[in-house]
């Protein structure tokens, strides 16, 4: 996933620097301000309890807006998935290059994975938006599974049998790539627990980039652990 930042205003060489014009144009800045309170809304009640009518408001737009730039508030809700997700082939990248070493894959792996907690204030309500989903699955959920959290199980996999010395994955190898992904699900989705125990350890980009590290330490004995018993035959 990605944050919800604008981006940086297009200059025109062609035109003097100060030639007073918007970064942006209000049409733009409209449709943003829709996506900023639908995903904050929709996150915070669902699909089916949040209006458009509560959403243009939000935004200070006109509801006859979302029709304009999103077709009906499905679309609208599509739109705000599309905003937030980067695409699968993007993150594999991170970890899956047949250069890299155990370490350099676990790390990629995992970063990709924090990446929505490094989106500043936008962070919860990323992930408002998807827990949401998980709870009151409008169908998004399934997609989301097999067009994006399939393929990279799937890749961490062939990761692992690269690593392992594997021709093609076993039982266990998907049992290791799960236990992997699972150390990092406790910081996206128990962060109120970690934060009541522990606050420091999610304080800061730095903080999390730490975590990140003991994570790939973790894996990567897990990863050395299932190798040693594949070498002594009890895998």
């Amino acid at each position: 996933m990605r944050s919800m930042n604008a981006k940086p205003p297009q200059h025109d060489a062609s035109q003097p620097a100060d030639d007073g014009r918007k970064p942006r144009s209000d049409g733009e800045q409209s449709r943003e301000r829709l996506l900023q309170a639908a995903m904050r809304l929709f996150g915070e009640q669902g699909f089916s309890k949040t209006s458009t009518r509560e959403i243009a408001q939000a935004a200070g737009a006109n509801v006859a807006a979302i029709s304009y730039y999103f077709g009906d508030k499905a679309g609208l809700y599509k739109a705000c998935f599309s905003a937030i997700c980067t695409p699968v082939e993007n993150n594999i990248a991170m970890f899956d290059q047949p250069h890299f070493t155990l370490r350099e894959s676990l790390q990629g792996f995992y970063r990709q994975m924090v990446a929505p907690l490094l989106a500043g204030e936008d962070a919860e309500v990323l992930l408002r938006l998807f827990y949401r989903e998980m709870l009151e699955p409008t169908g998004f959920w399934q997609q989301e599974i097999q067009n994006n959290i399939k393929p990279e199980h799937m890749a961490l996999v062939g990761v692992l049998c690269r690593h392992l010395g594997l021709k093609k994955p076993n039982q266990n190898v998907h049992l290791l790539g799960y236990a992997i992904a699972a150390m990092c699900v406790q910081m996206l989705i128990g962060r109120d627990v970690v934060n009541a125990i522990t606050p420091n350890l999610m304080s800061s980009p730095a903080a999390i980039a730490a975590w990140v590290e003991h994570l790939t330490g973790f894996a990567e004995t897990l990863v050395l652990a299932e190798k040693t018993k594949l070498k002594q035959g009890k895998a």
